[in-house]
């Protein structure tokens, strides 16, 4: 069985796994946690989109 994911879907993979430690080990109660994985969750993914347009924009 082989997995074969794009470069945007591995990036998103690790970022939800990366935001969930983040979020877990970044604060103390509940709530806080789920809004800190939430907001590190988004910064990774803007992080990917700008990257991505950067490298397009250096490509061409």
């Amino acid at each position: 069985m082989n997995i074969e994911l794009s470069h945007f879907s591995a990036a998103l993979i690790f970022a939800v796994f990366a935001s969930i430690v983040f979020g877990i080990t970044q604060r103390n109660t509940p709530r806080e946690m789920v809004k800190y994985g939430l907001y590190c969750f988004s910064l990774f993914v803007g992080g990917v989109i700008v990257a991505g347009w950067a490298m397009w924009l250096l490509k061409h």
